[in-house]
């Protein structure tokens, strides 16, 4: 899965639904020792996966101090207001968010993922809200970039 919300969210559950599988192999033959290795193993893996789903974090958007703030993790992006001029949301598997400059121009950041590639946008998470977003950017003053192609009259 490549939103980090919906990651956590199929995380939790199938450590949920392993855990539940590892109470029915041992409930089924409480006395056979092949269930009881079983139900330990299907338990101690639902509860990994249950731990590794609660420490994912999707990314957060701040604005503080006249500044623009995404956070992912270890992460950091900070942006003075003075240098974004407009914002897009790019739909797909995963929502990102592009900002340009005054010019108009994307702005480009370096990967997330730690590459040394260069991207214009940051990942949002799938199951974030466009109008959230939308809001989000309208309090925080920054005005959506039009992407039609036409004057629009």
């Amino acid at each position: 899965m490549v939103c980090p919300v919906g990651r956590k969210q199929g995380e939790i559950g199938a450590g949920a639904v392993l855990i539940a599988l590892a109470a029915l192999a041992v409930a089924v033959s409480p006395d056979h020792w092949a269930n009881l290795v079983l139900g330990g193993l299907l338990a101690l893996c639902g509860a990994a996966l249950i731990a590794h789903g609660l420490t994912l974090r999707a990314p957060v958007l701040e604005v503080e101090d006249g500044e623009f703030r995404y956070i992912r993790g270890r992460y950091i992006v900070r942006i003075p207001f003075s240098d974004i001029g407009s914002y897009y949301l790019l739909s797909g598997r995963t929502r990102s968010l592009g900002l340009c400059d005054m010019a108009g121009r994307p702005r480009v950041f370096p990967s997330t993922e730690g590459r040394r590639a260069s991207r214009p946008y940051l990942p949002l998470t799938g199951m974030t809200s466009r109008h959230k977003v939308d809001a989000f950017m309208a309090g925080a003053g920054i005005p959506q970039r039009d992407r039609s192609l036409t004057t629009g009259g």
